[in-house]
């Protein structure tokens, strides 16, 4: 028995684990970048291919009964996520976020969550800032909703406004 010192091998175990450990780690959370990846583009897809087969990119009646028809069908083929609430959900995101690539981009960084926050901001401005901030500075979903209750993209706004040459209320000699 080894009394007050360290098996042969213990450090050289530990230090294995350990770099095993962070391969696992790394693989694991590559596979969820692409499973995201993956996801968010099937929605896209899915909304697009409604949007414009469908619905013809308006809110035609007709079309509204088929997107009800189809949820129903793929609700029971493929479960929840797929009913009508979410197909009318994919058809907002493929019309708010118009362009594939924009998209593909995005959802290295973005959850199909933070694309559910970000679809009803009618800004398109106010969408793409909120949209890059969560990607430059890995906002979580929760995070996102916290900065659009506080109003942030108004405050950096009005912080970057430029100075008016004439204060309010002062009148411009002539």
């Amino acid at each position: 028995m080894f009394h007050g010192t360290r098996a042969p091998g213990a450090l050289e175990v530990s230090t294995l684990v350990r770099d095993l450990g962070s391969m696992i780690d790394a693989a694991r959370a590559q596979v969820a970048v692409a499973a995201n990846v993956t996801l968010t583009m099937l929605y896209w897809q899915i909304g697009h291919r409604v949007r414009t087969e469908v619905l013809h990119e308006e809110r035609a009646e007709y079309g509204g009964q088929i997107v009800v028809d189809v949820g129903r069908q793929l609700e029971a083929r493929y479960g929840r996520g797929f009913g009508e609430k979410n197909l009318r959900r994919m058809v907002q995101f493929a019309a708010v976020f118009a362009d594939a690539r924009i998209v593909a981009t995005l959802s290295r960084q973005l959850g199909w969550s933070h694309f559910i926050d970000l679809i009803p901001i009618k800004d398109r401005l106010k969408r793409e800032f909120y949209s890059e901030m969560c990607r430059i500075e890995r906002w979580s979903v929760r995070v996102l909703r916290q900065k659009i209750d506080s109003m942030v993209f108004e405050r950096t706004a009005l912080s970057k406004k430029p100075e008016s040459p004439h204060p309010p209320g002062a009148h411009r000699s002539t």
